[in-house]
C-alpha cells in the first residue's frame, strides 16, 4: 500500500519489532565491525554498501535515515554525508572528471559556485553559468563534453523558479545527468523525480534536521546511480556519526508540522511587507505577483519559510541599523531551524550569466516558528530604524 507523506514521516526508517519494541532506531556508534569468520567477512565485503561492514560505510542508524529520506522523495536510494556542501561536492564529482563540462544555474547557493570555480576548475572541469529562467533554451548551451546540468529552484537569494521539466527533457536528450538542490522545498513540497531529475541534494542541516544543531547532507538518487555515488563519497572519506543521524531522524518526524507553520508564517510576513512603503518588492514564489508564481503553482506542493525582500534605496548604515537592532530575527547563516533569521544579500557580485537589477538593497528572511505578529512587530521596529526614526 502506498503511504502518504505524513504517514511515511512517522513510520519509515524505524523497526520497533526488531529493536525490542523501541520506537526510535537506536544510535549505533561503530568503527570496527567483527565478523563471525573469514567467509562472513568476505560475503559482506562483496556487498559492503548494503551491509554493516565498517563504520564509514554506515550503520543501522545511517540506513534508517537514508531509507526515510529516499521514501519521502520518491527516490530509490539515499546517501548521507557530513554537510550540504558535501552532498553537492559528492554528487558533482560522481559524474565529472578532467575535460568535462557542467552547466550551473546562475542563482545557485554561493558555496556551490565557489566549489565549481575552485575545486572543479582545479580538476580541469569547466563550469558555465546559465540564466535560471532559460527553460528549454538550455539545449543551446549543452556541448559534447557537458555531463551535468545542475538546478536550484528557487534560487538561494533571488528566488527564481526554474522550469525543471523543460530543462530535464533538454538535458536528457543530450545524455546529461540532471542534479537538483531541493533544500528550500524539502521532499514534502517538491518531488523532483516526478519532473525528470536524476539526483537530488539536500542541506539536511536545514529543514530536515530543523533544529540548527546538526551539519548534514543527503543525496538521493535512482538505483542506477547508487553504486557510482556511494563509491565516490566513500572514496572522499565522507561518513556521518550515529548521533547526528539520530537527531536528523528525530527532526524529520515533525517535518510536516513544522513546514506548515513555516509556510503560514512566511506568507503572513511577506504579505505584510508588501504593504510597507520601505519595500520595493517581496521575493516569494507563492505570491501571485512573483514572476515565477505560475511555475511554482504548477510544480510545487507548498512553500517554506525562506524568502527575500528588496528594499527601496537606502544607505548601508541604515540597513545595518535595521538588522542590528532585531530582537527576534537572529543575524546568522543557514536557515530551516525553529528560529527566525535575517541576513543582507550580497548580489551585485554573485551573478555572472545574468545581472541582478534591484532598486535597493536586498535582505533574506527566514520565518521561524514564533508567532507571526511578534515577528511583524520586530520587523516594524527595524523598518523604523531603516528610515532613521
Amino acid at each position: 500500500m502506498k503511504r502518504r507523506d505524513r504517514t511515511l514521516i512517522t513510520h519509515t526508517g524505524n523497526n520497533p519489532k526488531g529493536n525490542k519494541g523501541i520506537v526510535n532506531p537506536p544510535v549505533y556508534h561503530a568503527s570496527t565491525i567483527l565478523f563471525d569468520n573469514v567467509a562472513d567477512m568476505r560475503a559482506r565485503g562483496r556487498d559492503k554498501f548494503n551491509n554493516v561492514y565498517y563504520g564509514r560505510y554506515g550503520t543501522p542508524t545511517t540506513f534508517a535515515l537514508e531509507e526515510t529520506v529516499a521514501a519521502l522523495e520518491e527516490a530509490d536510494r539515499a546517501v548521507a554525508v557530513p554537510s550540504g556542501m558535501g552532498a553537492i561536492a559528492g554528487a558533482l564529482l560522481s559524474f565529472v572528471g578532467t575535460g568535462d563540462h557542467v552547466l550551473m544555474v546562475d542563482s545557485v547557493y554561493e558555496p556551490t559556485r565557489f566549489f565549481c570555480d575552485s575545486q572543479l576548475k582545479k580538476f580541469g572541469v569547466e563550469t558555465t553559468y546559465y540564466d535560471p529562467l532559460i527553460g528549454a533554451g538550455i539545449a543551446d548551451l549543452i556541448g559534447p563534453n557537458t555531463k551535468v546540468v545542475y538546478l536550484e529552484s528557487p534560487g538561494s537569494h533571488t528566488f527564481e523558479i526554474q522550469d525543471v521539466p523543460a530543462i530535464a527533457t533538454a538535458a536528457h536528450a543530450r545524455g546529461c545527468v540532471v542534479i537538483m538542490d531541493n533544500t528550500w522545498a524539502s521532499p514534502l513540497y517538491f518531488k523532483p523525480y516526478r519532473h525528470g531529475v536524476d539526483l537530488v541534494v539536500h542541506a539536511a542541516t536545514k529543514y530536515l534536521v530543523g533544529h540548527s544543531d546538526v551539519m548534514m547532507g543527503i543525496i538521493t538518487m535512482r538505483d542506477e546511480y547508487f553504486k557510482q555515488v556511494k563509491t565516490q563519497v566513500h572514496g572522499m572519506g565522507f561518513a556521518v556519526g550515529g548521533d547526528d543521524c539520530y537527531l536528523a531522524l528525530r527532526g524529520i518526524r515533525t517535518l510536516s508540522a513544522r513546514l506548515a507553520q513555516h509556510q503560514e508564517g512566511a506568507l503572513i510576513l511577506a504579505k505584510w511587507l508588501q504593504s510597507r512603503p520601505e519595500v520595493e518588492r517581496v521575493l516569494h514564489p507563492a505570491l501571485p505577483d512573483h514572476p515565477g508564481h505560475q511555475l511554482w503553482k504548477r510544480d510545487f506542493l507548498g512553500s517554506t519559510g525562506l524568502f527575500g525582500v528588496v528594499l527601496k534605496p537606502a544607505a548601508e548604515e541604515r540597513v545595518n541599523a535595521m538588522i542590528d537592532g532585531m530582537e527576534l530575527f537572529g543575524l546568522g547563516f543557514s536557515w530551516g531551524g525553529y528560529e527566525s533569521l535575517i541576513v543582507p544579500s550580497a548580489l551585485t557580485t554573485a551573478r555572472t550569466a545574468t545581472k541582478w537589477d534591484a532598486a535597493g538593497p536586498t535582505v533574506r528572511l527566514h520565518a521561524g516558528l514564533e508567532d507571526p505578529q511578534d515577528l511583524i512587530e520586530d520587523l516594524a521596529s527595524g523598518l523604523d530604524r531603516l528610515r532613521g526614526n
